[in-house]
Order: structure tokens, then C-alpha cells, then sequence
């Protein structure tokens, strides 16, 4: 089957490239420096979204043609051609592009990762945070592709993955309070942020016929991908620092209390690279206690991770050379393990 791609030119190409550059940049960088992957998503979206806009106002006539094709076809989600292979990456690919001539759309889905998806990834990790915002994306768009699928017409947007972000919030920690602006602009708890949003999608789609393609908006996309996180989330978060459910108010995501993390963030000490501190002593590491020492070793990358992992921690082991009980001490360079009888039997890192 041809694709659009065949007939691009050089400008063309060099357009799409910058579309790639403008998402995976902000990616990697979320990555590399261990920092939010909620508003490196946003970046990134916005990015894109401003190499469709800037095509359209002018690029596209006087660069590269008014023959040229339209840049990001063989990207969007066009329900009839998804069942081939060669499209199935359309269901990914498709929540990284907006309709340029709808910005309220890119903002609407950026105001919720960046809300939603910052506490939430304190909650989750970046790596569970990660794979929950993938469940919504491709859910929202499996939804679509199956309640559309003999349709031409193509879908585009991050929407499905936003309202993931709902669903998963309200199945883990629906007491959470967020700050949100839903008539006033303050924190509400998560259930009735997710329960409204949810309520207003169900009505808008039947307001459409069957939920099909009687709106410019894919309701089922929105709805697919808050059921599809919804119901996966208690997989993806098994073995998590948070227990489901708990209530403690949420992560604080104010500005002061998130700088103070980011600056504690930037001087914590990689875990994954040095001895535990029963083989620095030259002991073996207690049976109880490994396998929670192998998840704060692998998945606390955040302050408030490592926290709750090295809080457990304290509760099932004991000092090494005194066996008195461990406490867990913030410090300018994170949470550290210390023997709550004497720190100079066990400090660690």
C-alpha cells in the first residue's frame, strides 16, 4: 500500500524530522536528568503541535509547494486501514498530533497531563507512570479504531491518553486532592475531578449516534482510554512505593515544596551503584529484607519514592552492628537509612 512518505522532498522531510525532534527531545530529557515525564510529555506535545501550526501558516505554500502533501497522514488514525500491520502504529503515533486549527484541544489535553500526570507520576514512578499513559493512549485509540472500523475518517489527539490519567488516578488514589480548575481554581479531591470528566464524556457521546462519528470529537477514544487504565492500574502499580488506596492527601505539587525536591533530587546519590549496607559490612542482607531493598534500588529515582521505600525498609531490619531499629533522616542529598542508637554504625547512602 503507497504512503504519503513516497512522494515527500527534502522540505518535507526535514519538516518531519523536527515533528520527531520536537517529541522525543523533551522525552530523552525527562529521561537523562531523572525529572518529570508528565511535563516533558506536555512539552513535547505543545512542541509538536507548533511544527503542524507553523506548516500550515505559511511553510507549506511558499517552502515546500501547493501540491505538497499533508506532513502527518501516515500518522494519524484512520480506522479502516488500522487492521493492516503496516498502520498499527497509528495507534500511538495519532496522540502526538493535534488539529492545527484547534488549540483549545492541545491546551485542554495539556492542562490535564501536566495537573494530573505530575502527581500521579509521584505516585507511580516514571516507569509505572510510563506504562499507564500508554494504556490510556492505545486504549482510547483501540476503542476508536473498533467502534469506527469501517470509517475513512482519521482521529488524531492525546485525548484518549489524558483521560487514562483520570481513570488510573481514580482506580489508585481517588482522595488525592489536586489542584484543578473546576469552576474555582483549587484542589479538589481526584474522584470528583475524574467522576465529572467522566459523567460529561458518557453524555456528550450519546448525544452522538451509538458513540460513532456524529461529532468532530472521538468520544469512545475518551471513554476507552479512562476504562482501559482504569481497570489495568492496579497491575501496573503492584510492587509500587504507594499502597492503593492510602490517603495522605497527595503529593504536594506547590512550587515551593517541588523546588526544594528538585534541589534534593539533583544531590541524591545513585543507588543502583553502590553496596547495600549489609555488604559494605561484609554480612549477608537479610532474607526479609531483599526484596524490598532490590525495588528502592531500582525504582527510587524520585524523593518521595525513595522515602517510602527506605521507610519499609526501616521496618524490617535492624542496625548491623547493634540491631537497634533503623529510622529514615531527610537530608540536603535525600532520604538516608541510619540506625536510630548510634548513625555511625549505619548512614547509608
Amino acid at each position: 500500500m503507497a504512503t504519503e512518505m513516497e512522494f515527500f522532498g527534502a522540505g518535507e522531510w526535514v519538516l518531519l524530522l523536527l515533528w520527531f525532534t520536537a517529541i522525543i527531545w523533551p522525552l530523552f530529557y525527562a529521561i537523562r536528568h531523572k525529572t518529570s515525564l508528565a511535563l516533558s510529555l506536555t512539552v513535547g506535545l505543545l512542541l509538536a503541535y507548533l511544527v503542524q501550526v507553523i506548516y500550515l501558516l505559511g511553510v507549506r505554500q511558499f517552502w515546500l509547494g501547493n501540491e505538497s502533501w499533508y506532513m502527518w497522514s501516515d500518522f494519524w488514525l484512520v480506522p479502516s486501514r488500522t487492521s493492516s500491520l503496516e498502520w498499527m502504529h497509528t495507534l500511538i503515533s495519532a496522540g502526538f498530533l493535534h488539529n492545527p486549527f484547534d488549540p483549545l484541544h492541545v491546551l485542554g489535553n495539556i492542562l490535564v497531563i501536566a495537573l494530573i500526570g505530575v502527581p500521579l507520576e509521584q505516585r507511580l514512578g516514571m516507569k509505572r507512570f510510563t506504562a499507564v499513559y500508554l494504556i490510556g493512549l492505545v486504549g482510547g485509540s483501540v476503542s476508536w479504531w473498533l467502534m469506527n472500523y469501517d470509517s475513512t475518517t482519521p482521529s488524531l489527539g492525546a485525548s484518549g491518553a489524558a483521560f487514562g490519567l483520570f481513570g488510573a488516578y481514580l482506580a489508585g488514589w481517588p482522595r488525592d486532592e489536586v489542584a484543578f480548575p473546576l469552576i474555582l481554581i483549587r484542589k479538589w479531591p481526584v474522584y470528583v475531578i475524574a467522576l465529572i470528566y467522566f459523567a460529561l464524556e458518557v453524555a456528550r457521546a450519546y448525544q452522538t449516534l451509538g458513540l460513532q462519528q456524529a461529532s468532530d470529537v472521538a468520544h469512545m477514544a475518551h471513554l476507552g482510554g479512562f476504562i482501559a487504565a482504569y481497570f489495568l492500574l492496579p497491575f501496573v502499580a503492584r510492587g509500587g512505593p504507594y499502597e492503593l488506596g492510602v490517603e495522605d492527601g497527595g503529593p504536594s505539587s506547590s512550587s515551593d515544596v517541588r523546588a526544594r525536591l528538585n534541589r534534593m533530587k539533583a544531590n541524591m546519590a545513585d543507588l543502583s551503584e553502590l553496596e547495600d549496607p549489609w555488604t559494605s559490612k561484609g554480612v549477608d542482607v537479610p532474607r526479609n529484607v531483599r526484596e524490598t531493598l532490590q525495588k528502592l534500588r531500582a525504582s527510587a529515582d524520585e524523593p518521595e519514592t525513595r522515602q517510602a521505600w527506605m521507610e519499609r525498609l526501616a521496618e524490617l531490619a535492624q542496625c548491623t552492628e547493634c540491631d537497634a531499629d533503623l529510622v529514615v533522616i531527610e537530608g540536603k542529598g535525600g532520604p538516608h537509612l541510619q540506625c536510630a542508637k548510634n548513625p555511625n554504625h549505619l548512614n547509608w547512602p
